[in-house]
């Protein structure tokens, strides 16, 4: 189990895409259990490589209901029906905005092996699909909002104490662990 820091708001890996995965090796089975640990430590339901400092495209996502990961990941917007809801990102830690995203998708991409997935997604899987995927294309959910709502998660985010560029932040379990190990748990 190796939990990362996840690069957090300010980042030039978080604004920038990230590259094409053509190489399916150990490397790449690492890279994917790496962001499944750092993503359950963290608490989220997904998390793309820029988070964890990694300019490749490559997510995992465990909803509850539905667990994987995608490599050189696409999706395509199925219906005309959309969901608005709460959204949060592990690297803007701390604030949740309502944001307005296709209800259903489908997804494509590659395993860590190479071989084809594709699978159907609806409700918070679909939102998921839609988020990670924009990671690995240098966009954060912030640029979702509507304009008022961004130039207030902007000001919050400059107000945070986490905001500074290329900061990152363990997650919460690993923190906890390394209390617990040095005899400091809460």
């Amino acid at each position: 189990m190796t939990i990362q820091p996840v690069r957090l708001f300010g980042d030039p890996v978080l604004r920038a895409r990230a590259d094409e995965v053509g190489s399916f090796d150990r490397e790449l089975r690492q890279l994917v259990d790496d962001l499944t640990d750092t993503m359950h430590a963290s608490g989220g339901v997904g998390m793309a490589a820029p988070q964890i400092g990694v300019g490749l495209r490559v997510f995992v996502y465990d909803t509850g209901d539905a667990a994987g990961h995608l490599v050189n990941p696409e999706f395509e917007v199925t219906g005309d029906q959309e969901q608005t809801g709460p959204e949060g990102c592990l690297s803007i830690p701390g604030l949740r905005y309502e944001v307005t995203r296709a209800e259903r998708v489908v997804a494509r991409g590659l395993d860590v092996d190479g071989a084809p997935v594709r699978f159907e997604a609806e409700g918070l899987l679909a939102r998921c699909v839609q988020h990670e995927t924009d990671h690995l294309d240098g966009v954060l959910y912030l640029q979702r909002l509507e304009p008022g709502t961004r130039k207030q998660a902007m000001r919050a985010v400059r107000e945070s104490d986490w905001f500074a560029a290329g900061k990152t932040v363990m997650p919460a379990a690993e923190v906890a662990g390394a209390r617990a190990a040095a005899g400091r748990a809460e």
